[in-house]
């Protein structure tokens, strides 16, 4: 079976969103759990280093891969415990996020439609803790499935065990330990919509009761045209969304900053506030920057763009260049999404 995966000298140019050339040693499209044991084995045995592949939507390539890279093309939708307010959902991680969403959606459950035209794939998700218009995916995420490169066995792991954070988690914390193969969702008919955040409160604050009014599959259609007039389609621009994390930083930093530059975009978080990253970028004059090759897109500054025949390496640059202009300007220091 190991064999019949394998493939020498693919390209990864089509694998991930800013379309940046590299190519990789050895390539297998992993469509089921059970043979990434084998293929772990065969690697370790040609000593050989693995990456881990989903849509490629959070990615710089910035040089070709001498080893491994497993494709997750895990496919699967199980409804579990369906009654007349929740379900549950497993998910298998190859299945593409946005879709699911939108499936999710369309049969009448909450929880996920803040969540539309997130790219990349479900196994991705909880790696990135994903989220937007203030949800995020460890609200309704239960469990999930993964192998265990340490252990060597699968296992299964609760959300309490996935150390959820702000764009954060065990699978960024222990990077290379586990592959995610399955993700259960907890969904609901009558959870509450969220839509104090940002535009979405500017598009339904005046409605008296959304909850009623509303469907899921309005709102998601509500946050995709809004995330579509903000940002650009990869397969037309590539891209790979949000380039930054939104900064936290704690009252004091806040509230200097705040002094200097009264139209500073934030929103209170724990004891602190979250930053606006795209408004500190465009603030340091980034918007709309092209250098050659890389750029920053012209209508939202958090992200950043490949016009074509550029490498990681320039992307990567330009957005160091990015930070330490921050940095100087605000005393914030923006980390890489």
């Amino acid at each position: 079976m190991k064999a019949a995966l394998l493939e020498q000298q693919v390209s990864l140019q089509e694998h991930n969103t800013l379309r940046l050339p590299a190519t990789a040693a050895w390539f297998a499209r992993v469509t089921a759990a059970d043979v990434i044991p084998e293929l772990l084995e065969w690697a370790a045995d040609q000593d050989l280093p693995v990456l881990v592949l989903g849509g490629g939507s959070n990615l710089v390539l910035a040089e070709d891969f001498p080893g491994l890279v497993l494709s997750i093309e895990i496919p699967d939708r199980n409804w579990e415990v369906v009654d007349d307010d929740r379900a549950r959902l497993t998910l298998g991680a190859g299945e593409n996020w946005d879709a699911v969403v939108r499936y999710v959606c369309r049969s009448g459950y909450r929880g996920l439609e803040n969540l539309a035209l997130i790219p990349g794939t479900v196994g991705a998700a909880p790696v990135q803790n994903i989220g937007a218009y203030g949800v995020e995916l460890c609200e309704t995420l239960v469990d999930l499935e993964a192998w265990d490169r340490e252990k060597n066995e699968f296992i299964t792991l609760s959300n309490e065990q996935c150390r959820f954070a702000y764009r954060d988690s065990l699978f960024k914390q222990e990077r290379d330990r586990f592959i995610i193969t399955r993700v259960r969702l907890e969904l609901s008919r009558s959870r509450p919509f969220k839509l104090d955040y940002g535009e979405l409160a500017a598009r339904f604050g005046q409605l008296p009761d959304p909850d009623r009014s509303l469907t899921p599959i309005e709102v998601a259609e509500t946050v995709t045209q809004i995330r579509l007039g903000k940002l650009p389609d990869p397969t037309r621009l590539p891209n790979a969304g949000s380039f930054f994390k939104n900064p936290v930083v704690d009252r004091a930093t806040y509230e200097a900053i705040q002094a200097r530059e009264p139209e500073v975009v934030a929103f209170p978080e724990n004891q602190g506030y979250k930053l606006a990253a795209g408004w500190l970028i465009e603030r340091c004059g980034w918007k709309g920057f092209r250098d050659t090759h890389v750029g920053v897109h012209s209508r939202q500054a958090l992200v950043l763009i490949h016009h074509g025949q550029g490498s990681g390496r320039e992307l990567l640059e330009l957005a160091e260049r990015i930070r330490a202009d921050v940095r100087e300007r605000f005393g914030v220091s923006l980390e890489i999404e």
